[in-house]
């Protein structure tokens, strides 16, 4: 098992935080360009290898406005009283840049040890192995650096000993994870990190974490080059984020970014990279942060970001506004509404949407943002939380309307990410079915998987909740798990499964159940391109025994496959609609070339 350096992360003290927010300059964590869980071969996703400990404290004023936003930290009160008594220095960077080595946040900046196991998605019944650092505490940390962890340990700045360190929750979407750790020793002599509000164009910001190069405490400078809507390249989501010129490097993930108040101002989490770009790093702000924890208190889970579930077009063209009737310069036109969300009961195609809770839409899809700034439209919908009402004022054939939507997490027909970190399977006399994910075409690389797949993958959505495109995957070099009783079927491999004896399939489970049920003679197996698989069943009952024991597999399926199956479908009509050919996401620039810091 290897073990390597990964990532830094934040700690927060155990007392209530206040965030302070304005309508015109909100806190968050911020990430600023857009990605994906894959990049082309001229620009990779780099994860970061480390991560810190931010420690949270009141705040009672703010320098953009009287308006707060506030959370009560989910992690208890005892430090509250002592938090109020005390008031800590604050190390002005622009006055004293030369004492920076002495500065007291350094000393919240911890690593992060982290032994990591991904998952084999080719073979899903099988671990691959690989270990990262983290940092301490009730931590504050990017998600990608401990995802599929089975050991977090973290260690402070000037101290040799390791201390084992819990994850708590993650957040896909928002790239943020949170540990605590039990040990007393370890936050002894601890002080919180102070959140910093939103950043302006050109404000200075300082980037601290333990990159490649070398293995202390590592300190970059540059300023704010821009704060928007981006890509979150781990979740595939659409948060606010900050670009900076400072430089992020592998092993900065997680680390923070400070202010020349030496307030923090976000978390490094990924970075731009290509042959005609530099010194592009993205930054998830404290806004980003608060609503990551204060889902977490609400629910004593993390629920995640919600989504409108509409595909959108600009208004930009006059003559389009016209024939839409709509009268002014404003609106977004709904192009497709997804059957999964809550706005497919009152949205249709051919809407146009012109205000969100009465904050009016433009032309161009933004909304104002700050005082003379616009951002955005989907802003709103992030600073929203997962079963919230939104008021949608729209035109309708001319007509306006007011309708009301709940906000819902977006299904995806292809998941960015395993629940639970191990992808389900069932093994049929050799025929490997696994459900497709983002990771499985990942590490198949796409000209294995097929541009038919991908193209589902790029532009489908789910019909109903559960939905899986399910598909026989390639298991042994290339082929199914040879035995006598697939012969002729050892060359077919990443192929879409329609049916089962004739039965639509609806997901991996959908499938396990209907074999488990299935007292025919024959198992018949429909796939894409009027592909056909026959296997007599019970041959294919003998010969799972031998299959299994040849090739090491511990069980013909997954844990999950065990449990009764529940039927995803309350409507039969989804079964009917096609995949579609509309793209997934309202982005409007690629992912290739964003990656982990």
């Amino acid at each position: 098992m290897a073990v390597s350096v990964a990532c830094c992360c934040f700690s927060f003290l155990n007392a209530p935080a206040r965030l302070l927010q304005s309508s015109s300059s909100p806190l968050c964590f911020v990430a600023a360009s857009t990605l994906t869980p894959r990049a082309s071969s001229s620009s990779k996703l780099n994860p970061e290898k480390k991560k810190y400990t931010l420690r949270v404290r009141d705040e009672h004023s703010s320098n953009d406005g009287p308006q707060t936003m506030a959370f009560k930290s989910p992690f208890g009160s005892s430090q509250q009283k002592k938090d109020k008594k005390e008031s800590q220095p604050t190390t002005d960077l622009r006055t004293d840049p030369a004492k920076i080595h002495d500065a007291s946040f350094l000393d919240a900046v911890v690593k992060v040890y982290c032994t990591h196991t991904a998952p084999d998605y080719s073979l899903p019944w099988q671990k691959q192995r690989h270990a990262f650092m983290i940092g301490d505490g009730k931590l504050l940390t990017n998600a990608h650096c401990v995802e599929h962890d089975t050991q977090v340990k973290v260690k402070r700045r000037g101290d040799d000993r390791k201390y084992v360190a819990k994850v708590l929750v993650r957040g896909v979407d928002c790239d943020i994870a949170l540990l605590s750790v039990e040990s007393e020793d370890f936050w002894k002599g601890a002080e919180p990190l102070r959140l910093g509000h939103l950043p302006r164009l050109q404000d200075s910001v300082t980037v601290v974490g333990y990159p490649l190069g070398g293995d202390t405490i590592s300190v970059t400078k540059g300023v704010v080059s821009r704060i928007e809507v981006t890509s979150y390249a781990h979740g595939s989501s659409d948060l606010l984020g900050i670009q900076i010129d400072a430089a992020i490097n592998p092993g900065n993930s997680g680390g923070p970014a400070f202010n020349d108040q030496g307030e923090c101002i976000g978390v490094a989490f990924q970075v731009y990279r290509s042959e005609e770009t530099e010194n592009i790093g993205y930054v998830i702000p404290t806004t980003v942060v608060s609503h990551f924890l204060t889902d977490y208190e609400r629910n004593a889970k993390y629920t995640g970001y919600p989504c409108l579930g509409v595909l959108l077009q600009k208004l930009e063209n006059p003559a389009l506004r016209e024939c839409l009737k709509v009268p002014t310069n404003e609106g977004v036109l709904v192009r497709r509404v997804e059957p999964t969300s809550d706005a497919s009961k009152v949205l249709k195609e051919g809407d146009v949407i012109v205000s969100f809770d009465d904050l009016r839409v433009g032309c161009e899809g933004t909304v104002p943002f700050r005082s003379s700034e616009r951002i955005a439209f989907r802003y709103l919908i992030s600073q929203k939380f997962a079963g919230d009402i939104v008021e949608l004022g729209i035109i309708r054939a001319g007509e306006p309307k007011k309708v009301q939507v709940v906000l819902r997490p977006r299904v995806h027909l292809v998941p960015y990410h395993i629940d639970g970190g191990q992808p389900s399977y069932i093994i049929i006399a050799g025929l490997v079915f696994t459900p497709l994910s983002e990771p499985l075409i990942e590490e198949e690389c796409e000209d294995t998987i097929g541009l038919k797949l991908l193209t589902k993958a790029r532009y489908s959505v789910a019909r109903f909740r559960g939905e899986q495109i399910v598909i026989l995957s390639q298991a042994s070099h290339n082929e199914v798990l040879a035995n006598e009783v697939n012969i002729g079927y050892e060359d077919m491999n990443n192929q879409q499964v329609l049916k089962f004896n004739g039965t639509h399939i609806r997901n991996i489970h959908h499938l396990a159940h209907l074999i488990d049920m299935c007292k025919d003679k024959y198992l018949v197996f429909e796939f894409e391109d009027n592909y056909v698989a026959v296997l007599e069943r019970e041959a294919s009952n003998s010969a799972s025994l031998c299959i299994l024991k040849d090739y090491g597999i511990p069980s013909e399926r997954s844990a999950d496959l065990r449990e009764p199956y529940v039927d995803p479908v309350h409507d039969n009509e989804a079964l009917n609609q096609g995949f579609g050919d509309s793209p997934v996401s309202n982005l409007e620039i690629g992912f290739d070339g964003l990656v982990w810091a």
